[in-house]
């Protein structure tokens, strides 16, 4: 089950919805349609977790949504 929030815009240049995972550095996806980016977003998340597990690297704790402005 995925906890991290996941950001989810339109890019312009791009031309494809992103979707940033902001607690996991470097933790993107995008897809044609917001729900694939969302789906991207799944994976890359757990493929995130996986390569972090395999070197040894510590895992930030989901803080969940983000209450500011």
């Amino acid at each position: 089950m995925i906890k991290y929030e996941i950001i989810l815009h339109w890019s312009d240049v791009d031309e494809s919805f992103i979707a940033v995972v902001s607690e996991l550095p470097g933790c993107m996806a995008d897809g044609a349609t917001y729900s694939e980016a969302l789906a991207n977003a799944e994976v890359v998340i757990q493929e995130w977790i996986d390569t972090a597990n395999g070197l040894g690297r510590p895992i930030p704790k989901a803080k969940g949504r983000l209450m500011f402005a």
